[in-house]
């Protein structure tokens, strides 16, 4: 008999994987929490074959106490891509780590079959199955919340750049309607943007209208001050539009200078400069 619970654990497991993945299988079947018609038996079986062996060979080469070490690593694997394939099925967090739980109803039965004669050693096997099923169920969870996180951030980056068009007014000439707050990460999205349409267009002239932004400090200042200079490396001339009276007073509060930058009351009155610019200019039609 082998010295150690995981050992034992490993031992049992080897020995009953058939009727383990039986009645695993069927235990799942039987949750109300699962969701049916997100996942079809054949599927379930064999993601349930494949975590049984993995956790087997797992058992066999390591310390069952913990999940953290190499011989785990295909385990985890295993469990994250599962918690994200299962998200994007529509399972909810508790439902992916119930399919980990369910094991523990299995697992403990049979070792409850095979130890039942010897309390203390029965004790320290369901001791670590336990607890080891219960880290394992944790890693579902843990990475579960790292896809909800990265999915909400990949989310909130293509709103700042829906929200940040840059658009061709005429030759030469391009504007970026600002709306919001202007934080730095949304500050570097429209330098990118804008960099980008200049280059694109070959224009000479990029309006930045902030009639959308609610307010302006020294950190918003700050930013469009930064726009503004990688625009001129870029060789295009910048002109800040949207300065109402609110704002401009409180620039004059807080002593931010503009000085080195055009500046209008309007898109309009931008739009009229930069043509003027250009060698333009709008003019109403004579009608004959």
């Amino acid at each position: 008999m082998s010295t150690t619970p995981t050992s034992r654990l490993a031992d049992v497991v080897n020995r009953h994987q058939d009727e383990l993945l039986s009645e695993w299988v069927q235990a799942q079947q039987l949750m109300t929490s699962r969701r049916m018609g997100l996942i079809t038996n054949a599927d379930l079986e064999r993601e349930s074959r494949e975590l049984l062996g993995l956790l087997q060979r797992a058992l066999a080469d390591g310390d069952g106490t913990s999940v953290d070490g190499p011989q785990w690593d295909p385990v985890r694997d295993f469990l994250s891509g599962l918690s994200r394939s299962r998200a994007e099925a529509g399972f909810s967090p508790s439902d992916t780590a119930m399919f980990v739980f369910s094991l523990k109803q299995p697992l403990l039965s049979r070792l409850s079959q095979e130890f039942g004669d010897d309390a203390r050693s029965l004790i320290d096997i369901i001791w670590e199955t336990t607890s080891l099923i219960d880290r394992l169920g944790l890693v579902t969870t843990e990475e579960y919340q790292k896809g909800r996180e990265a999915v909400i951030a990949r989310q909130q980056r293509e709103l700042i750049e829906l929200s940040t068009p840059v658009v061709k007014l005429w030759d030469g000439v391009v504007a970026v309607p600002l709306i919001g707050t202007l934080d730095s990460e949304r500050t570097q999205i429209v330098m990118e943007s804008l960099l980008e349409r200049i280059v694109e267009t070959n224009s000479t002239m990029a309006i930045i209208d902030i009639t959308g932004v609610p307010t302006v400090d020294t950190l918003v200042a700050q930013h469009l001050l930064k726009t503004v200079a990688a625009a001129r490396l870029m060789g295009a001339d910048c002109v800040i539009s949207g300065i109402r009276p609110q704002i401009a007073q409180t620039i004059v509060h807080l002593g931010l200078t503009l000085s080195e930058v055009t500046t209008k009351a309007t898109m309009a009155d931008a739009i009229t400069h930069a043509l003027d610019q250009s060698g333009l200019r709008i003019a109403p039609v004579t009608k004959e």
